[in-house]
């Protein structure tokens, strides 16, 4: 169904209420796909039981975390109980990360607030021994939020960082973008070239400023209703391509809109997914069964409960979450 958008659901609303009967997973349970092998659990990425439960005594190639900036359990904390909440499931994604393999981060960064958690993150993460960090990745927003007297944020900040050696797909780092720029004249076997003689592609590499990947909005089939922030399926499918091996492993301790799990089943990889949220987990779940039976990788403008919601009556939300009677109204945009 068309026009049936939710509320955000990491917030506390009627609309949340409702949906939480419709989920198959409570904490502590995993759920296994019968088609592929990828595995969502309700768990606590902090735990390392949990973790452990989640992994079954697997390895993974690549770790893609987007966690809650600065949010555990839907309640604020201090920056201080922020980072050590996020040094365990740093630790816990060393125990089950390949000698060799990659950690990408998603994080926010304040700007009303010194950029936390964004600067002491990164301090706490030099203290992590086992892993090196490499670049420091900006992703651009179309749009974003800003003031008549501060420039508008449209940045998402993302973080990689190495453990041990793995390898690196430099030919899936390409763009669309093409070469219009010359220059970087040298001499190549006594001839005098610039930097498109010299290129494999006509187009340029993805540097550490993605501008290329357009961000999620309502009416990109991708789109998943209630999930804030989401990130595009093109970024997850970039990192994928970079850092890991078709049959490869890649985790996800923080599923929400199950984009990570989405990628890796487009790009014959393995994903074992976590969320303490058992709505989040549901929704991954429904994502990947829609994407197997249908080839699409979202709802658009509509959602994954639209056909047990219809049948209780309910054709919408309000902006406060609360259920809507009666006939649709195809006015509604997009309320995340």
């Amino acid at each position: 169904m068309e026009h049936f958008p939710l509320p955000r659901l990491e917030k506390t609303t009627p609309a949340r209420e409702i949906i939480l009967p419709l989920c198959r997973l409570s904490p502590g349970d995993v759920w296994t796909d019968p088609v592929s092998g990828h595995r969502v659990g309700c768990l606590d990425a902090a735990d390392t039981r949990h973790i452990d439960t989640l992994m079954n005594n697997n390895k993974a190639a690549c770790a893609i975390h987007d966690p809650p900036y600065n949010l555990v359990a839907f309640q604020e904390q201090s920056v201080e109980a922020f980072l050590e909440w996020c040094s365990r499931w740093i630790d816990n994604t060393n125990n089950v990360l390949d000698d060799d393999g990659s950690l990408y981060i998603w994080l926010g960064a304040d700007q009303n607030d010194g950029f936390q958690p964004f600067p002491d993150f990164m301090i706490m993460m030099r203290e992590k021994k086992s892993f090196k960090s490499r670049s420091f990745i900006t992703m651009r927003n179309q749009r974003g939020y800003g003031t008549q007297k501060n420039w508008m944020a449209i940045r998402q900040e993302l973080l990689y960082y190495t453990k041990g050696n793995p390898g690196f797909n430099i030919d899936a780092e390409y763009t669309d973008i093409p070469k219009i720029l010359k220059g970087y004249y040298k001499e190549v076997g006594g001839v005098i070239t610039e930097n498109t003689e010299r290129s494999k592609s006509d187009c340029i590499r993805a540097g550490n400023v993605w501008v290329d990947i357009q961000q999620v909005f309502y009416r990109m089939q991708e789109n998943v209703n209630g999930c804030y922030a989401q990130k595009p399926l093109q970024s997850i499918e970039r990192i994928i391509s970079a850092s890991s091996q078709p049959e490869d492993i890649v985790i996800d301790f923080f599923t929400h809109a199950g984009t990570t799990l989405i990628a890796c089943e487009k790009m014959k990889r393995v994903c074992f997914t976590a969320d303490i949220d058992p709505v989040f987990c549901e929704i991954t779940i429904r994502r990947l069964e829609h994407l197997q039976g249908t080839g699409k990788t979202g709802w658009q403008n509509s959602n994954p409960f639209a056909e047990e919601l219809i049948s209780m009556g309910i054709t919408g939300f309000d902006e406060k979450g609360n259920p809507i009677h009666g006939k649709p109204d195809l006015r509604q945009q997009s309320l995340w």
